[in-house]
């Protein structure tokens, strides 16, 4: 007799939907669901810079030994200083952290140090949402609540849910806060609601956990990088998870960190230990490769030019793409206006599966598109097939 009672896995959506676009043997399919960046052939490259950096790893390498607890702490402070500006650390804000399998470790711990301080808060997550966040925060025991963040139909972010919830939060409540490029709606915050919700936050004592996943991929490094910035400045304590997987094009590797900002140097440092301490009963030590290759470039200035060259040809493409579904068809006007890889077409379920079973475009269920896993010449056709579905979108 078996001893092991086990419920029926569900499947995963988006694998399933994988699963189902390579079993396809139409020629002409378009594949819009799997949140990866594509080139104009559709294939997702190993940067240039990534290559070099690879090589010379291999060749001075000296050890496999392990790194300890935390990582690559030089990965750390370098790629800190990429995302919170030359005077971390040297001015009033301290950040302090690990490194991380991936941005989904970061978030991990991030719902693991959050329980540990504030066993008794609630975390605020706005919906829609990425699809793993209220799985990876609810698994580490944290009490979470939800709140509308986008009207699809309208296209438009509910800024006025989004004050409302951190106005009736309780002080130390924690809140997700995507830092850019919004996954899956592809719609951010203005520069002038960031500042209103910061003041908030900070005199609420609210603690954001932003999850920086996309930076580089809207309007650029300096510019995606501004509402973190701002957050860790003004907010007392902000904890910040990142990944390398979408910028640096390192998926398979699950290069990531995730950080305490602090006010004061010693709750940072504090918590850089404790984020080891709790690594050791999750995963013990994180994977090095990616994250050796990520320090390479952003040591060498020659390689991290390369890199920011290939980036910004990466972005450059991606907002040529949202221009072109704008221009050939107006209702996707509001395409044009977001930011990174996706968007959140307002379709229904009938829809979606049109879509895929008779016109070979494949996308997420709730209507989520990457805009990168389209190439220039198949906007037309997915254009056509929307129209076959009586997609209406929003008028620009």
């Amino acid at each position: 007799m078996a001893q092991f009672n086990l419920p029926e896995p569900q499947p995963d959506p988006l694998l399933h939907l994988v699963s189902k676009y390579h079993a396809d043997t139409r020629h002409d399919k378009i594949d819009l669901g799997v949140g990866v960046y594509r080139d104009d052939d559709g294939n997702t490259p190993v940067l240039r810079a990534v290559k070099e950096a690879e090589n010379r790893l291999q060749q001075l390498q000296p050890s496999k030994s392990y790194l300890g607890l935390t990582g690559d702490n030089e990965f750390v402070e370098q790629l800190g200083i990429l995302l919170f500006g030359q005077s971390i650390n040297h001015s009033a804000t301290y950040a302090f952290g690990a490194q991380t399998p991936g941005g989904s470790g970061a978030l991990r711990l991030a719902a693991e140090i959050y329980k540990i301080a504030h066993p008794k808060g609630t975390l605020w997550v706005g919906l829609p949402t990425w699809p793993n966040h209220l799985p990876l925060t609810e698994s580490a025991g944290v009490d979470t609540a939800t709140y509308e963040y986008f009207d699809k139909n309208s296209q438009q972010v509910l800024f006025e849910n989004l004050l409302e919830v951190t106005d009736r939060a309780r002080p130390g409540d924690a809140i997700i806060l995507h830092g850019c490029c919004h996954n899956p709606t592809g719609a951010d915050l203005t520069t002038v609601q960031w500042q209103q919700l910061v003041s908030l936050l900070t005199a609420k004592e609210i603690i954001p956990i932003v999850d920086l996943a996309y930076h580089g991929l809207g309007n650029g490094l300096e510019d995606d990088l501004a509402p973190v910035r701002l957050i860790t400045t003004r907010c007392p304590e902000v904890l910040v998870a990142t990944s390398c997987s979408k910028n640096f094009g390192l998926y398979r590797d699950r290069t990531g960190a995730v950080y305490m900002t602090s006010h004061e140097k010693r709750t940072a440092t504090r918590a850089q230990a404790v984020f080891g301490q709790i690594a050791r009963t999750i995963y013990s030590m994180p994977p090095d490769h990616g994250a050796a290759v990520v320090k390479i470039i952003l040591q060498d200035n020659t390689l991290r030019q390369q890199w920011h060259d290939e980036l910004s040809s990466m972005t450059a493409r991606i907002k040529s793409l949202r221009q072109s579904m704008a221009d050939s068809f107006p209702v996707l006007g509001f395409v044009a206006r977001q930011k990174g890889l996706f968007s959140l077409l307002p379709l229904n379920p009938a829809q979606v599966n049109t879509l895929i079973d008779e016109h070979a475009v494949y996308l997420a269920g709730d209507g989520r598109i990457n805009i990168a896993g389209c190439q220039e010449h198949q906007i037309e056709r997915f254009v056509a097939a929307l129209k076959a579905v009586d997609f209406c979108g929003t008028t620009p």
